[in-house]
């Protein structure tokens, strides 16, 4: 299939990375794009356009959670490796999240109320249906990236940097940040920039670029301290803490627990999916043309599968085949990865069928 650019000329369209069926039918595709970098910077599998500039959005929080501990905040604060796993968390908003979220801005001195996000529903259904019996409303502490931005609050506090205003692209905090992709990625600053669902700025790079940058945290030996250490306890701490990374049911978290090694995943919104592979020394980041999360959490167990890492779980396996039930779940279908993607991802890593 072509597509018309009247900008750019022709140009051919990303491969279809998932599928869905119904009965023996496919009724409806998920094209896009796959990197997989090691980290002398080599693509060890590039599928469709992985030059195009792409928001990472919550899959660069492993990113965005460095300052943290190069800057030596975390240690002032006397952080943990559960702190670490929250900054880099797009959590449920569940107990186990939100009460070490509150504790951790009591012991930076600040308060919810200067959390830049705004209030989320909270996504574990059993809390959120309880909150609703109660009549309670979320609060801030409550976002996904929460523990993002107390870690963000924490850098401010230890550089003594103004609180108000730290979300700001301009801010000290942001600025150490756009920094750090940068120069993971090796690519040149200032980078494209737009504001994120929580109020923090996002930063737009070459997918292949964004690859790069996660498979030096995979394997961070080509790294100067602090940096190397940085890096080193983020991937520990998100591989030692998957119910923090995201929380129960989900994906991260399931493929985490389930891998057969040890290995950090992170979802971000509009269908991004990144993954870091300690044993390999690879960074994986997949971009869904559609923005469908749907299609990110399968494609990138199919890369993981094709490593030979995805968990023989039932949660591992549904994510890599996962079942379309009708209204009385029946099983009327499956959400799978393309034959044609699975064999590229097992010629490249040189695994038989």
């Amino acid at each position: 299939m072509k597509e018309r650019n009247f900008n750019q000329g022709l140009v051919l369209a990303n491969p279809v990375l998932v599928e869905l069926t119904r009965g023996e039918t496919v009724e409806s595709v998920h094209r896009g794009a796959v990197a997989i970098a090691n980290p002398q910077g080599e693509l060890i599998l590039s599928l469709g356009d992985v030059e195009a500039e792409v928001y990472p959005r919550s899959a660069l929080k492993p990113i965005q959670a460095i300052p943290l501990l190069e800057s030596g905040a975390a240690d002032s604060f006397g952080l943990n490796d559960e702190h670490v796993a929250l900054a880099c968390a797009s959590h449920s908003g569940e107990l186990m999240h939100t009460t070490r979220v509150a504790a951790w801005l009591n012991s930076i001195g600040v308060a919810e109320s200067d959390l830049a996000c705004g209030p989320q529903a909270v996504r574990y259904e059993p809390l959120w249906r309880e909150m609703i019996r109660r009549g309670e409303q979320p609060g801030r502490v409550h976002n996904n990236c929460s523990g993002k931005h107390a870690g963000f609050l924490t850098v401010a506090r230890h550089w003594h940097a103004t609180i108000s205003g730290y979300e700001q692209h301009d801010h000290p905090v942001q600025m150490a940040v756009a920094l750090t992709l940068g120069d993971l990625a090796g690519i040149a600053t200032p980078l494209p920039w737009g504001v994120d669902g929580c109020s923090a700025p996002n930063y737009a790079l070459p997918l292949a670029a964004f690859a790069r940058a996660l498979a030096r945290i995979a394997d961070a030996r080509s790294l100067r301290e602090p940096r190397s250490l940085a890096a080193k306890t983020i991937l520990a701490a998100m591989m030692a803490h998957p119910d923090l990374v995201a929380g129960t049911g989900r994906t991260c978290t399931i493929l985490m627990r389930g891998a057969r090694a040890p290995l950090a995943v992170k979802a971000g919104a509009e269908g991004v999916y990144a993954a870091m592979i300690p044993a390999h020394g690879l960074g994986i980041a997949i971009k869904a043309d559609d923005g469908a999360g749907r299609a990110a959490e399968t494609a990138i167990a199919a890369v993981l599968d094709g490593l030979d890492l995805l968990g023989h779980d039932q949660g591992s396996r549904g994510v890599f085949r996962a079942p379309i039930l009708n209204t009385r779940d029946s099983i009327v279908g499956e959400r799978r990865a393309a034959a044609v993607f699975t064999d590229c991802v097992r010629h490249a890593f040189r695994q038989s069928p």
